[in-house]
Parts: structure tokens; C-alpha cells; sequence
């Protein structure tokens, strides 16, 4: 079983496609891990290129597929309108530890709205580590002793 805690830096997003005729779209994303769900600070007048350089932590247990970011275009006198979403599998990151910034399709009803810029990073909890390290104790005491020094 997966267990720890899961860092989402959420960089930019462009090309997204603007749908505010007067005035340049406001967005932010919606970020779903499982059920926990947080949101980012609204990116006020960035239009289709915002940044937003923020980071986010979800602890993670149990099976965990997907991060859901959802961009939205805030809106004053009217409901918030989805601009598209994209859908990151976590396996990788769960076996590698990290993955650098990279650039993830937007998409609305089947079409391509824009790219959203994630880096992930994945840090075991004590459970993960000593199976890690039981594990590694098993193929030779040399990779044991190393992992021990870097994790523990």
C-alpha cells in the first residue's frame, strides 16, 4: 500500500482557451487528489498565459491513479465557466520520486483547450520506507545501509 505525501508544483498554463469577450479570463485550478481537493489563488486579468508558481500537498494512501486539475475562468456576476481539464496518472511518480516540470493537455468535451505546466514529487511515509528498506536488505546489506544514510 502507497503511503505519503504528494507535492504538486503548479507552474503555468497557456494557450488556454479565453472565454471572456470583454475583459481578459481570471483563472485558477481545482486540483483533485482522490477526494481532498484544493484551489489555487485566481491568476486576476492573466488571460489564456497565467502563472501561478504554487505548491500544494496531498497525503496520499492507499491507491491514488490520478490527479485531476481542473481550470476555471473566475467570474464576478456569473458562475465560474470550466475551461478544460486534464487527468495525470501518479504512477510514475510513485516509483520514481519526482517528476521535473512538464506539460500536460487541457481538454473540454474532447477538444484541446491549452496546457497546463505540473512538476510532481512523491515522498514515502516511515510505512513505505521500512518495506523500501526490508526490501533492499533482502538483495544485499550494502544497498540497505546506503538507503538508510539517504532516508532515514
Amino acid at each position: 500500500m502507497v503511503r505519503g505525501k504528494l507535492e504538486v508544483l503548479l507552474v503555468s498554463a497557456k494557450g488556454l482557451d479565453d472565454s471572456d469577450f470583454f475583459n481578459s479570463m481570471d483563472p485558477y485550478v481545482i486540483l483533485t487528489c482522490r477526494s481532498h481537493e484544493q484551489k489555487s489563488t485566481v491568476a486576476s486579468g492573466a488571460g489564456s498565459e497565467p502563472e501561478w508558481n504554487e505548491t500544494f500537498f496531498f497525503a496520499v494512501s492507499g491507491d491514488a491513479p490520478e490527479l485531476r486539475v481542473k481550470i476555471m475562468d473566475s467570474d464576478a456576476l456569473s458562475a465560474d465557466d470550466l475551461v478544460g481539464e486534464a487527468c495525470i496518472p501518479l504512477e510514475a511518480v510513485l516509483q520514481e520520486g519526482s517528476l521535473p516540470p512538464a506539460v500536460h493537455r487541457v481538454v473540454k468535451d474532447e477538444e484541446y483547450r491549452g496546457e497546463i505546466k505540473i512538476a510532481l514529487t512523491f515522498t514515502p511515509g516511515r510505512h513505505d520506507l521500512t518495506a523500501i528498506l526490508s526490501s533492499a536488505g533482502k538483495r544485499g546489506g550494502g544497498e540497505l545501509r546506503r538507503l538508510e544514510s539517504v532516508h532515514l
